[in-house]
């Protein structure tokens, strides 16, 4: 219908326009009126959530080019920087939200499968790894997006079964949101050769996620995206609060807890009005997954900030389409990983000679990074500031460069802060141990050493012909390790 009187009102104008050019001698104000007017009903269609099939049509040309480049991140952030919810009357199947934000919203969304059903699963398991704590600060909104309502009722009537005292807290919405407000599943584009109910299934599922970002937008002030078979670690919103806690006064638009498809991308609630509705204006062109790459780079985050351990594991054994086996996983998970670092915030400082951008944060950061030193001598350091440690735990080398570790250094801390050329670095400091390995890990820290320490220090011990990988500088310091 929209489409119609837009049709029409187009063709009115081009009429309209062509009568304007004998008479705009004349006057050019009715001319001005009619392109104000014009102008006006496209904006205020655009706002209402739709997308004219000109811009789609036009959204498809511009998807010829990267739409990470500096053109489309210019398009983007300042024509589409959408920030009001899309105009979706949902259905309660169960529970309704609360008046109070809280920290995180959990979004899954769900449709039939040919083979199994994991999405019970997956509920119980937010719950069940979730502290009694944890569980106030959590809600989990459940988007039944299946066309078959019968299969939803059956469905939310088991959900109702099993999770009635999280409904009644609050913890737990299911949701729908009605057919009549998808756009056009049929004809869609058949990109990278997929055959057209595998690009059908695709395109829906950005529509469901897009209309499950926008009811979640207010609920809380982080966001993060499951898969409905998905299995979580133990206390994983406390590792993830630690993570986001690390991350303050830095930009990021998409942190990730996982390596697989839509699992554990965790954004700010702010940044859903638009995620919602970038996934509508590009739901035939591409799977979810590499939208969202394109939607982080938009915003400027060019590179992904994945962290290890992951906190969520891919359980499904068969696909949401047409029941394929899926048997990925995610071999950085940990499911009782309790022993999460603090790393506080620290200066940091070597005088080993950095390869590229393989810089010293990066050592300290919990980030899927690594500092990468070249020749080491003698005497060579890098020196972290700060104090009150419990533990230290430090890993050098990688899986594919297993032979770029420190062969031979030692662990010290030290006392008296000063200022050097070579920036702030103790005056004086004590060995705690030897690295073997190319690890080292030094338990109960503070009993050992009688000072408040202000730094920690790596030391080489004897020169090597290979370069040094610093995978991560874990550190707990003494309230951590007594929550």
């Amino acid at each position: 219908m929209f489409f119609l009187l837009f049709q029409r009102l187009f063709h009115q104008m081009k009429i309209y326009l062509d009568k304007m050019r004998c008479f705009r001698k004349r006057s050019t104000i009715p001319f001005l009126v009619a392109l104000i007017t014009f102008l006006l009903f496209i904006n205020l269609y655009i706002e209402d959530g739709y997308v004219l099939e000109e811009d789609k049509r036009q959204l498809r040309e511009t998807s010829m080019h990267p739409l990470n480049s500096e053109r489309y991140v210019h398009t983007f952030k300042d024509i589409t920087n959408f920030s009001g919810t899309i105009n979706v009357t949902y259905r309660y199947l169960a529970g309704t939200p609360l008046p109070r934000k809280k920290y995180l919203t959990i979004g899954l969304s769900s449709v039939k499968r040919k083979r199994g059903n994991y999405l019970l699963e997956t509920i119980k398991s937010i719950f069940d790894q979730s502290s009694y704590e944890e569980l106030k600060e959590i809600v989990v909104v459940v988007h039944l997006a299946d066309f078959d309502l019968a299969w939803c009722e059956s469905l939310v009537q088991e959900i109702s079964r099993k999770f009635g005292h999280h409904i009644i807290a609050g913890r737990l919405l299911v949701i729908h949101a009605p057919e009549e407000y998808y756009p056009s599943l049929d004809g869609l584009k058949r990109n990278y050769n997929d055959p057209e109910d595998r690009v059908r299934f695709r395109s829906k599922q950005n529509v469901d996620y897009a209309f499950l970002l926008n009811f979640c937008t207010n609920l809380s002030d982080f966001y993060m995206m499951l898969e409905d078979d998905v299995r979580c670690s133990r206390n994983f919103l406390t590792a993830l609060k630690k993570v986001v806690a690390s991350r303050e006064g830095s930009y990021w638009v998409m942190l990730e807890f996982s390596k697989l498809g839509y699992i554990g991308k965790l954004y700010h609630s702010r940044d859903l009005p638009r995620l919602a509705h970038f996934l509508l204006m590009f739901y035939q062109e591409m799977p979810c997954d590499w939208l969202l790459i394109h939607f982080r780079g938009l915003l400027a985050q060019k590179d992904a900030i994945r962290f290890k351990p992951s906190l969520f594991q891919h359980m499904g054994y068969y696909s949401s389409y047409k029941g394929a086996e899926n048997k990925l996983k995610d071999d950085d998970f940990e499911e009782d990983y309790l022993d999460i670092p603090d790393n506080p915030p620290a200066s940091l400082y070597t005088n080993i000679n950095v390869f590229e951008s393989y810089d010293a944060a990066k050592a300290y950061s919990s980030v899927d990074e690594y500092f990468w030193g070249k020749a080491l001598s003698t005497g060579d350091f890098y020196v972290i500031v700060f104090n009150k440690i419990s533990k230290i735990k430090i890993i050098t080398g990688t899986d594919d460069r297993q032979n770029d570790i420190l062969h031979h250094g030692a662990l010290e801390v030290g006392e008296r802060l000063v200022g050097t050329k070579k920036g702030r670095q103790c005056s004086s400091y004590i060995t705690l141990g030897e690295f073997k390995n190319g690890n080292i890990e030094v338990h109960d820290v503070d009993h050992k050493i009688a000072f408040d320490i202000e730094c920690v220090r790596i030391v080489v011990t004897a020169s090597q012909k290979e370069w040094l990988i610093i995978r991560s500088i874990s550190l707990w310091t003494t309230q951590g390790a007594s929550q």
